[in-house]
């Protein structure tokens, strides 16, 4: 006999796990699967460790800025890199035992194992057919590597937040997210760090001036970048060392290379093109506004689909699905001013349009822009620099763009995305007292502007 749910979800991650419970609470019978670990990506292979790795990782600059302060450091700091794992395993272990936990307290009936879809309303797990009235896949994404010579040799992100040892020498390849805040992190623990990139600058898609803020502040702190470059082939030597040839003839030897040029959809082998759900060129599951494929009871949400890919945004796509399939409320998720940071070393944090799209979009906008040295770095001696720009609909000066890169941004952005998904105007902005002395007073400060 098969089991049949209300509800079955497909991959347990933050989208998962959040749908799933949500529909319990209903009152619908619900199951989910997962054949990796509760939690999914950003609990255990994202977001949460590599914030970690990210804290840790600062401590280098602060040790070095406290005898700026008075501080006297007797003796070098030293950095146990295997001790830092373990800690950051133990804090994932936790984690793992806090989503088990919410599932079981909603009654939501884990199932181990991979999950196919075999029907409109079947699902096979571990040899188990289960049905459903609605299946929900979200599966998320995974790490891809070129087909180049030699990529075996390569690692992804998965594999860097489990290495053993930390490398001496690290290649990067790729100019996106990912890409900087590894750079960032292998840089501060004492790494020698060279990117690699196609692009001419770090982050394509972010406004023009973070971009160029962030790559020279990552090339003051020391990480050697190649723009306009790309690997040809990975070979490894008797030692176990790499020798990575790029494209224009030359050599880069390194001890170990990190990939993180892009995450494709993880959709295959799950069944979905013999039902006929339509899938992207990439693999992603096509979906209409309120989550739903072009097969009425199978519905997607996260990085599995071709939206946006960040987990607070399948957090927010689960509640909408939720609503319209239990609470009689049909919800479709709004993707406008949806604030993103990038854990960098300085981060990054934006929220709304960069200037050329809010150009395009709105026709003339007001372009307001600072760059300043921070107060902490007034006895440190350091030249980093802060940067903050707003972008201003000039024919209501509503301000439809927010950025920043320097510390502490999205910690400030997050405060500020409030301000913008309220519509708020520069006047408002103006009118509002700054905290002084702090970096974010500067978002309320701002009064010289250039119109595109």
């Amino acid at each position: 006999m098969s089991e049949h749910y209300d509800f079955f979800v497909i991959g347990a991650g933050s989208g998962g796990v959040r749908s799933s419970r949500l529909a319990a609470s209903t009152g619908a019978k619900v199951g989910i699967a997962e054949e990796l670990r509760v939690g999914g990506t950003c609990v255990l292979r994202g977001c949460v460790p590599k914030k970690l790795l990210v804290i840790g990782s600062h401590f280098a600059d602060d040790f070095e800025d406290a005898r700026a302060y008075g501080w006297d450091l007797h003796g070098e700091p030293t950095l146990d890199w295997p001790r830092l794992i373990a800690a950051k395993n133990k804090e994932l272990d936790r984690l793992h035992q806090i989503y088990l936990g919410i599932l079981d307290r909603n009654k939501v009936t884990l199932h181990d194992g991979r999950a196919t879809l075999t029907g409109p309303n079947e699902v096979t797990v571990a040899g188990k057919k289960i049905t459903a009235d609605n299946i929900l896949v979200a599966t998320g994404g995974w790490p891809t590597l070129p087909p180049i010579p030699g990529i075996e040799h390569a690692i992804t992100s998965n594999e860097a937040l489990e290495l053993p040892h930390l490398p001496k020498r690290i290649a990067i390849v790729g100019g996106g997210y990912i890409a900087v805040e590894f750079a960032g992190i292998f840089k501060s623990m004492g790494a020698s760090v060279t990117q690699i990139f196609r692009a001419d600058a770090v982050l394509r898609g972010f406004d023009q001036d973070v971009r160029a803020c962030l790559q020279e502040e990552m090339g003051k702190k020391g990480v050697a970048m190649l723009p306009g470059r790309q690997v040809a082939s990975i070979a490894k030597r008797a030692d176990g060392s790499l020798d990575l040839t790029l494209d224009d003839g030359s050599t880069l030897p390194c001890d170990q290379v990190l990939y993180a040029t892009g995450r494709h959809p993880n959709t295959k082998g799950l069944g979905l093109e013999k039902l006929g759900v339509d899938l992207t060129a990439t693999g992603a599951i096509k979906v209409d506004p309120y989550s739903r494929t072009s097969v009425p009871s199978i519905h997607a949400i996260g990085d599995v689909t071709d939206r946006v890919q960040l987990t607070p945004v399948a957090i927010a796509e689960a509640h909408c699905l939720v609503d319209t399939l239990f609470n009689g409320r049909k919800q479709a998720m709004d993707y406008d001013n949806i604030p993103s940071a990038v854990f960098s070393q300085p981060t990054v944090a934006t929220v709304g349009l960069g200037e050329i799209a809010a150009a395009e979009r709105f026709g003339v906008v007001d372009i307001y822009i600072t760059r300043f040295r921070s107060l902490r770095d007034t006895l440190t001696g350091r030249e980093s620099k802060t940067m903050m720009k707003l972008v201003v609909r000039q024919s209501d000066q509503k301000v439809v763009g927010a950025h920043m890169v320097g510390p502490d941004a999205p910690e400030i952005i997050q405060g500020v995305a409030i301000a913008v998904t309220c519509g708020a105007t520069k006047q408002d902005f103006d009118r509002t007292i700054g905290i002084h002395p702090t970096a974010a007073e500067e978002f309320v400060t701002m009064r010289e502007k250039r119109a595109i």
